[in-house]
């Protein structure tokens, strides 16, 4: 049978998952490893998956018991000694690993038997099961120099066949977390442009495309013969970032002027083509900390006279935006929409590293982003905690905000799940007050699927596990 394929737009940096950070590469480890977790696809709450239950027993301490029969790709057994030798290579500078940030509570972790360990804490940490999510690996490899050809020994449902330039071949893979009997083989192909990538699809050279099209392109492709769209809501959220502690954005009442100028609606509407629903909030509809709250209004008038009375003049800002096509349009679009409340806006397009590394300097004024996977709540300490103006993190907006700070702190370590999410729902009502991050729009996951693949979903977070149930 021949292999589902699957199109993405640029190659996976390495397939090594302690160094992945590209979602091309990030998406592609989770087929070929697995955790003691993994995230609910609708909800994002961690479900167990390697393990078989927890208990916490103490705030500082929980038990893992694991499943049994579970094997490597290689055949060997896994057990407790294995996640103990992970969760110490995540941690060690030696590794390198670029995801130790989110082991680094975690202190001791004890083998009590083949199949039970004991992570215990150095201090309260909510988002523990959660950060379970990272790949197992096999303790003997753990440690190893970096293995970006996908060759350390994995768990999931999927093995490394080969990879070349551009194409990475995925074989099924038994006894690891999921091997259900009908299992395809798949190949990743690399395809930077849009246009390759529909005519792929048109002619039925290929199977699967995830989040690889503009909206705008699909109508077209929902009437190709063998090839459908299907869509779901998305657990990202595409913001307004402005620099909050100098500056005309300094003033909350500048910030709360803009943010009543953007028309949410008419943008997921038209230049999102509805594939995208108007953010109230940064959390997404279907995430379980999510609390509703009205969409910001659409006031232009309102909007104008606020902030003719907080800066009289025109108001004069630069906007970043990436150089993508569609990304683009939506800031021309927004500038168009800020002149007409009395704010003059130069959009500046520039390449990733480009813009993040402007960003990172707080040489901008105003900026379009997207958090493109929110897992977990705790995810907003890194853009809004003071502790994380860069380089520590994403808090590029230099927010300084003492009652945010006790928020984000209060929900790091709460374990009860009802208590957070009242206390994230204070920490929204926050940042709307004082506009600190401006909400815009959730963008659908959508994936451009063939016959073979007609049943693939994509998670809430866009993620490939859905390959693993096609019949």
């Amino acid at each position: 049978m021949r292999p589902l394929e699957m199109l993405v737009p640029t190659d996976a940096e390495t397939l090594d998952p302690r160094h992945a950070t590209d979602p091309i590469a990030l998406r592609a480890t989770r087929l070929l490893h697995a955790g003691l977790v993994r995230l609910d696809p609708d909800t994002l709450e961690p479900r167990p998956y390697l393990a078989r239950s927890w208990t916490w027993v103490s705030p500082l301490a929980l038990r893992v018991e694991l499943r049994e029969g579970v094997r490597f790709h290689s055949g060997a057994p896994f057990t407790a000694r294995d996640v103990k030798a992970t969760i110490a290579a995540f941690q060690a500078p030696q590794v390198g690993s670029r995801h130790a940030r989110v082991v680094e509570a975690i202190g001791e972790v004890d083998v009590e038997s083949d199949l039970t360990v004991l992570v215990h804490l150095e201090r309260a940490h909510a988002t523990l099961l959660t950060d379970l999510e990272i790949p197992i690996l096999r303790a003997d490899e753990a440690f190893s120099p970096p293995r970006p050809d996908g060759s350390l020994d994995g768990l999931g449902p999927y093995a490394v066949r080969r990879r070349a330039p551009g194409e990475i071949e995925l074989a099924p893979a038994t006894g690891g977390a999921m091997s259900p009997p009908a299992l395809r083989s798949v190949t990743l192909r690399t395809v930077h442009d849009e246009n390759a990538r529909a005519l792929r699809m048109h002619a039925g050279r290929a199977d699967l495309v995830v989040n690889g099209f503009s909206p705008t392109l699909l109508p077209a492709l929902e009437n190709a013969p063998g090839v459908r769209v299907n869509a779901r809501r998305g657990a990202n959220v595409t913001y307004l970032l402005a620099r909050t502690d100098r500056g005309p954005l300094a003033d909350v009442r500048v910030r709360r002027a803009l943010a009543t100028a953007i028309d949410r609606e008419r943008v997921a509407r038209t230049l999102l083509a509805g594939r995208a629903q108007a953010a109230e909030t940064l959390l997404p509809p279907d995430h379980w900390a999510y609390t509703a709250a009205p969409v910001w209004p659409s006031d232009r008038k309102a909007a104008a006279a606020a902030l003719a009375e907080a800066h009289p003049g025109r108001l004069r800002v630069t906007l970043l935006t990436s150089t993508d096509r569609l990304r683009g349009t939506i800031a021309r679009f927004l500038a168009q929409e800020l002149a007409e409340v009395g704010a003059d806006v130069e959009v500046v397009p520039l390449e990733l590293g480009t813009l993040i590394g402007r960003l990172g300097a707080g040489d901008f004024e105003l900026a379009t982003l997207q958090m493109p996977e929110i897992t977990e709540p705790n995810v907003l300490r890194v853009f809004l905690h003071s502790s994380s103006v860069p380089p520590a993190g994403a808090n590029r907006g230099r927010v300084h905000d003492a009652e945010v700070d006790r928020l984000l702190d209060e929900g790091q370590s709460t374990l009860d799940v009802a208590a957070r999410k009242t206390i994230y729902a204070a920490l929204e009502k926050r940042v709307r007050d004082e506009a600190l991050l401006i909400p815009l729009w959730h963008e659908d996951q959508i994936a451009v699927v063939s016959e073979r693949a007609r049943a693939f979903i994509p998670s809430a977070e866009g993620r490939w596990l859905g390959l693993v149930t096609l019949p």
